[in-house]
């Protein structure tokens, strides 16, 4: 049975109230083993207490395929609201290529639209998942504890990676989004850069 910090425990790994020493070289608390070999499962995700962290070939494959599922969303909104008036689109050439123009930009405004809703939606009512998250079997958890609502996963999946990354993407070339992407790789913690801002991890459901 869950309880409610999320199953954090003060003394674990990626839990709140007393933390065990930092030993040189860890930005956050250690893993159990800190000083000698780091606990781990079958696979090579790292272990901590009695949380497995997910590994970057898991996180990546969740990525995909949420944004597979929002392209598709995104498309089917469209859709819906293009319908009504789609008779007579390619009436004159004109009045095709205005269409065309419009039909992008509200193609791009749909796409938004679930981008901003999906992945909070569904992490608030499944406290970390989103739908790719469950079919790589991975969800987020808070390292201090607590549930993932609404408020905090629209912080973490629409302000900090859409809104900072988007920023500091464009400015750096998209240097900046490419670093989000590969930190995991050689964290201790198999975090992304979001994950700092907003202290969570991605763990093994």
């Amino acid at each position: 049975m869950s309880d409610p910090r999320g199953g954090l425990q003060p003394g674990d790994p990626l839990g709140g109230g007393s933390a065990p020493e930092r030993p040189p070289g860890y930005t956050s608390p250690a893993p159990p083993g800190a000083g000698g070999p780091v606990g781990a499962r079958a696979g090579g995700e790292p272990a901590f207490g009695r949380y497995v962290l997910a590994g970057w070939w898991r996180r990546a494959g969740a990525l995909v395929i949420d944004g597979l599922i929002v392209g598709v969303g995104g498309i089917l909104l469209f859709i819906a609201i293009t319908a009504p008036f789609s008779v007579g689109f390619f009436a004159d050439e004109d009045v095709g290529i205005v269409s065309l123009i419009v039909g992008g930009l509200l193609a791009t405004i749909c796409v938004t639209i679930v981008a901003l809703l999906y992945a909070p939606a569904l992490m608030a009512r499944t406290n970390g998942k989103t739908l790719g998250r469950m079919a790589v079997g991975t969800r987020v958890i808070r390292a201090q504890g607590g549930d993932i609502t609404f408020g905090f996963a629209m912080l973490r999946e629409v302000l900090i990676k859409s809104l900072l990354v988007g920023i500091a993407a464009t400015v750096t070339g998209g240097i900046a989004t490419l670093l989000d992407y590969l930190w995991p790789l050689w964290d201790e913690e198999n975090r992304a850069l979001h994950d700092f801002v907003v202290d969570t991890r991605t763990i093994m459901d």
